[in-house]
């Protein structure tokens, strides 16, 4: 072998020649499968917020009755507070 030769062909500029055959990987290729225990976790993950928020809903549908209270509320009355509805100089 000659100095900075790497065993492979070259072409005339040095470079090495493209490969005549090609592996596409040299690990096994993947078989899907159901995956049950993420499965299980996310089911248990979201039974464990079930039980967490479904007391707190009525609290959430008072907030929510009471911001559309007031806001309508606030839609009515007049956004000019001062007299002759100028600034306070």
């Amino acid at each position: 072998m000659s100095k900075g030769d790497s065993g492979g062909e070259t072409d005339d500029g040095g470079l090495p020649m493209p490969a005549k055959k090609v592996l596409r990987t040299v690990t096994p290729g993947y078989r899907g499968r159901p995956d049950s225990e993420m499965t299980l976790i996310g089911i248990a993950y979201f039974l464990g917020l079930v039980v967490l928020l479904v007391p707190l809903l009525p609290f959430l549908v008072v907030v929510w009755l009471i911001s559309k209270i007031t806001g309508a509320i606030a839609r009515r009355t007049p956004t000019e507070r001062l007299p002759g509805g100028g600034s306070s100089r």
